[in-house]
């Protein structure tokens, strides 16, 4: 799969629904489309179409902003693009290349760049039923219009840390080649290493320039099997993204990533919990200790957990430790759905909200790490189980982010059937911030107090 990145100079512009309704000929996205070389071209004679769980539809001018810097395009093999003929009224999935009569065409989509969350999946339709599924990205709708690209998305949230231009390659090379050199003992600064310099992981390399948050992977096992694992896949599973972690690392290596980062970084934040391991919470008694070490060192900064929550008992010896604040991850709040897609072992949905309950009661600040799927993330049934939650249990932040993951393969092994009203992710978003005012909305785990 090639994708594309865009160029460094390239300007980000904001739209909140400044667009209007303007829907003749021109005046919206038209349809983008890959030859059989990978190549991207317009196709100016169908609109550009946004899908929802598995309904096609026409995009809204205002769920639509230019592609933002550091978001890249994907090319989707034996998938199709999907047009919206607005003269006839239907949707036209595009067989061949009108540029080359006969030729292969490939659906596109956009890969958006962090702070930012997607308001349509790309509309493709596949060629097979048994199709492998998608590498472990989301996959946006994206358009072309008035010479450049647009993407189904918003920004949601406008802290800077992993905007692209923050991140100058010479830099981040030189800063994380002079640590590894100065920490050759500590195996987490070599794990870290790997990620910045071969997976150009952003957190890895904001702990490498001394700013904002910074990983702290510890667990190389896990007690769920979700679906969109990153790090670790069954043979007939998407291929991961990356390695996992391998070892699980002392208290002093810990510390030695984790205090001089809190005593010298801006706003500063580390996390147990990362796309590259498992479950921190398994590793509960090391966590624990490093904590209380880390706090011995410095009371700066924030100290925070990304979890699936699972063990009630480990939250609150972490919390009275000093953990500060924890991150639940959550595919949907339905518990069929949560199921399907952890698949959990050893632990239940009633473990996960006794941990966030633990920590709301112990005064931590508690997150819900979202993964929003347009269609079924924003109807109205979803709405209502989430509203539930934060009235019984209180929540401080909600953080949107995409679910990577292929959207077939992904509504098929949730067994997920249409619920009814479906709100827009934009409009889910505004009808949680009208009944919880004080309910936060974001990307990032927020650096406390700074």
């Amino acid at each position: 799969m090639r994708t594309w990145c865009l160029p460094d100079w390239c300007p980000v512009r904001m739209h909140w629904g400044t667009l209007g309704d303007m829907r003749h000929p021109g005046d919206s996205p038209c349809l983008v489309y890959a030859d059989g070389r990978g190549r991207i071209f317009d196709h100016p004679g169908l609109d550009m179409a946004g899908r929802s769980g598995r309904v096609l539809h026409p995009m809204d001018l205002r769920d639509l902003i230019p592609l933002p810097q550091g978001s890249e395009l994907f090319v989707l093999p034996g998938r199709l693009p999907v047009g919206w003929d607005r003269r006839q009224g239907e949707m036209v999935p595009l067989d061949q290349d009108p540029a080359c009569p006969g030729g292969q065409v490939q659906a596109v989509a956009a890969f958006v760049a962090p702070a930012h969350t997607q308001t349509a999946l790309a509309a493709f339709h596949s060629l097979c039923a048994d199709q492998a599924p998608l590498p472990l990205f989301a996959y946006t709708a994206v358009g072309w219009w008035r010479d450049r690209f647009w993407a189904a998305a918003f920004r949601s949230d406008p802290d800077p840390r992993q905007d692209l231009r923050n991140f100058p390659r010479e830099a981040v090379r030189r800063r994380t080649l002079a640590r590894l050199r100065r920490e050759g003992e500590n195996r987490l600064v070599q794990h870290l290493g790997r990620c910045s310099l071969t997976y150009g992981c952003p957190a890895a390399k904001n702990l490498f320039l001394a700013r904002w948050e910074a990983p702290l992977p510890t667990s190389p096992v896990c007690n769920a099997r979700c679906l969109g694992c990153i790090s670790l896949q069954p043979p007939e599973g998407p291929p991961a993204n990356q390695d996992r972690i391998d070892f699980v690392p002392t208290v002093e290596e810990v510390a030695g990533v984790a205090v001089p980062h809190l005593r010298e970084a801006r706003r500063p934040v580390v996390s147990f919990g990362q796309g590259c391991e498992g479950e921190p919470l398994l590793q509960a008694p090391l966590l624990e200790r490093s904590i209380a070490a880390i706090r011995r060192a410095t009371g700066r900064g924030t100290v925070n957990l990304n979890t699936n929550a699972s063990r009630p008992e480990a939250v609150e010896r972490l919390r009275y430790a000093g953990l500060d604040s924890m991150r639940i991850s959550m595919n949907s709040v339905r518990t069929d759905y949560y199921h399907a897609y952890y698949r959990p072992r050893g632990y239940s949905w009633e473990d996960v909200l006794l941990s966030w309950r633990i920590m709301k009661e112990r005064g931590g600040f508690v997150s819900l790490n979202l993964f929003v799927l347009p269609g079924l993330t924003d109807e109205a049934a979803e709405l209502e189980a989430v509203s539930a939650l934060i009235e019984d249990l209180k929540l401080d932040l909600i953080q949107l982010r995409n679910h990577n993951i292929d959207p077939d393969w992904y509504l098929d092994n949730i067994g997920y059937e249409c619920s009814g009203r479906r709100l827009g992710v934009r409009g889910f978003v505004a009808a949680l911030r009208r009944r919880f005012p004080r309910l936060g909305f974001g990307y990032f785990n927020p650096s406390l107090g700074e």
